[in-house]
């Protein structure tokens, strides 16, 4: 007769355990309490109610050790514990809300606080190189040089960080480059006072840590977040960066007023520390390395995302082969140019040409960040809404990026035609907002086309991207000792003009590689 048949019931049954003695070398743990009947013969014992599998591999591993008479029997009593199948909404039932809360959505906001802490520790410099560059007496043409030399460590890394999430997991990588980036932060102040080279050098080095971020995120997110959450999820975490914008162009005025402008730097390098004891606590880089993940949650995201093999080898023939490839490297090149542009020379296009103070520079550069935040949570809830009502990815990811070009095209045109700094501010703030559309589109489609090597790709889309950046923080400065402003903005006009044919003529939205 079939062992399970004899399964009498599993309930919760506290005062039982009196009856029964446990055992010096098996500590009862404090969750649950299951009874079993079996033939003639019941056996009570407890266990962590966490997820069935606990429970199973609990019953198999201890089996010798219950409580109950039935040592004769113990062979069959495992063969059918083998066979039960606990109701797992049960089991977690015991479990209190906050673990209840989805571990992958824990994951989301842990890399969405690494990326606000990445970019106010990028902008910082944007308002502290004003005071810098009167005590240093730096020209135009060297501000540039410094502002770009985060670019040139931010390059190196791209690759490389890609190659190394994809390979040994984005946990490790994402936690090395929060470290790095925080020490070099808080060494900024310091190199500035020996010496321009040594500040650009110490610029560089935050470029390294910040450069692997965004391939160790993508990895990470490929693995734990469903395909149906994916626009989502990325909106949030990239509004992580437009927040930390928010929440360093908003602070450094008055750090710099109150305490000198070094301490922009050592303040804001300092919060890695609180993030990184968090995300070692935490982080997994699969859901399958999390020994706490509730069943129900990591079905869900098993049965809905990509495949969890690691990787061995890169297939870069193969990768550098598929026009779609190339359309996101093209596309995230003229995409950078206009937005990095903004990020590192607004708070001067403030000051010089709208004549802002310091003060005014910072917290109204605060309003088109505060739209992109907006703007890309917005913008990945409709592109899943669309997904999900049946419109196809690629369809979703162009209509998306079009966006994402052409609104920040329309309304840098519209700043060498308005008269008054309040409409200045709001053309751009509507350039960012509209910008911020891209998320999901260009900075989606990786997980879309490569699941597996999503940090690879974006390592090489992105490569492409802080070329921009160098080459046009660079040429800003330039551009501004030979030209003006609408120059500047002509460029980045004309790029993302140009990025808008490319993207809808070759991206897609469905798998090319496996």
């Amino acid at each position: 007769m079939n062992a399970r048949a004899y399964l009498f019931s599993f309930s919760p049954d506290f005062h039982a355990l009196h009856s029964h003695k446990a055992s010096s070398d098996f500590p009862l743990p404090k969750k649950r309490l299951f009874r079993f009947r079996f033939q003639d013969r019941t056996c009570v014992f407890r266990v962590s109610g966490r997820n069935a599998g606990e429970f199973k591999g609990l019953a198999r591993r201890e089996i010798g050790k219950v409580f109950a008479e039935v040592k004769s029997e113990q062979v069959k009593f495992r063969e059918a514990l083998d066979d039960v199948v606990l109701g797992e909404e049960d089991l977690e039932g015991d479990v209190p809300w906050w673990e209840q809360f989805p571990k992958r959505w824990v994951i989301v906001i842990l890399c969405f606080s690494a990326f606000l802490l990445c970019n106010m520790d990028r902008v910082n410099m944007s308002i502290a190189i004003l005071p810098m560059s009167a005590e240093f007496n730096w020209s135009p043409t060297t501000v540039g040089l410094i502002q770009s030399s985060f670019f040139w460590g931010y390059l190196l890394t791209q690759i490389a960080g890609g190659i190394w999430a994809d390979t040994v997991g984005g946990k490790l990588v994402l936690g090395f480059g929060v470290v790095w980036w925080s020490i070099a932060t808080i060494l900024t102040p310091i190199a500035a006072k020996i010496g321009l080279p040594f500040l650009l050098v110490v610029r560089a080095f935050m470029g390294i840590g910040e450069g692997v971020a965004m391939p160790a995120m993508n990895n990470i997110l490929s693995k734990w977040v469903p395909v149906a959450e994916r626009s989502r999820s990325l909106a949030l975490v990239y509004s992580g960066m437009y927040l930390g914008s928010v929440t360093g162009l908003a602070f450094s005025p008055f750090l710099i007023h109150s305490f000198g402008w070094p301490s922009v730097f050592y303040s804001f390098g300092s919060l890695g520390t609180v993030w990184l004891a968090t995300w070692l606590s935490k982080a997994y880089s699969s859901p399958l390395e999390d020994p706490e993940l509730l069943p129900k949650e990591k079905k869900l995201i098993v049965s809905n995302s990509v495949s969890k093999e690691p990787v061995k080898k890169i297939p870069w023939r193969l990768i550098l082969s598929k026009p779609p490839v190339w359309a996101l490297i093209g596309s995230h090149f003229c995409h950078n140019w206009g937005t990095f542009i903004l990020l590192t020379w607004m708070p001067t296009y403030y000051n010089q040409v709208l004549k802002f103070n310091l003060t005014e520079s910072g917290l109204l550069c605060v309003l088109p960040w505060l739209t992109m935040a907006f703007s890309a949570n917005l913008g990945g809830w409709i592109a899943d809404t669309l997904v999900s009502k049946g419109l196809s990815v690629t369809t979703v990811r162009k209509i998306m990026q079009t966006i994402g070009f052409l609104g920040p095209a329309f309304f840098l045109t519209q700043l060498s035609h308005v008269n008054s700094p309040a409409m200045a501010v709001l053309c751009m703030a509507c350039s960012q907002g509209t910008d911020a559309f891209s998320q999901s589109g260009l900075y989606s489609n990786h997980q879309d086309i490569a699941p597996r090597y999503s940090g690879v790709l974006l390592g090489l889309s992105n490569t492409a991207g802080v070329l921009a950046g160098v080459l046009g923080t660079g040429a800003t400065g330039y551009i501004l000792q030979h030209g003006s402003w609408d120059d500047v903005f002509k460029v980045s006009v004309g790029l993302y003009l140009v990025g808008t044919v490319i993207w809808n003529l070759f991206s897609t939205g469905e798998k090319i590689l496996d």
